[in-house]
């Protein structure tokens, strides 16, 4: 048997009802891991086989979402010794949210336009949705 370690992984239950592909939900468990400060520099990652077996998924699924984290910079691989949380791995993940939030706001506002509200109308609505939260 290979040698035990610790992770402190708590990637919730995959579920084939979201619309998102199991391996987006694996990179946005260990992002939120990550970004928490659950997960710290350098600690640590379940091996591909590892985490396939804990997730009831391919190792192929396991394989993409680690390769999307790299890509990302949140995590990084040593051949031979194993995967872990980058250095700068909660940094570069809110850069990240941070991107993907704009993308959704430029968006949010384009729908907005071509549904006929004014700019004014628009944020508006952000100011309350910003209450609500």
């Amino acid at each position: 048997m290979g040698k035990e370690r610790d992770h402190k992984l708590m990637i919730p239950p995959l579920s084939a009802a979201s619309p998102k592909p199991f391996y987006a939900q694996i990179v946005d468990g260990i992002r939120r891991e990550v970004g928490t400060g659950r997960l710290a520099p350098h600690a640590p990652l379940p091996s591909y086989r590892e985490l396939a077996e804990a997730l009831l998924v391919s190792l192929i699924t396991v394989k993409r979402a680690y390769e999307e984290l790299e890509r990302a910079g949140i995590i990084y691989r040593k051949q031979g010794v194993g995967t872990f949380v980058a250095e700068q791995g909660a940094a570069r993940n809110r850069e990240v949210k941070a991107e993907q939030a704009g993308e959704l706001l430029r968006r949010a506002v384009h729908e907005g336009r071509e549904a006929g509200l004014r700019d004014e109308q628009i944020l508006e609505t952000l100011r309350r949705l910003l209450r609500e939260l």
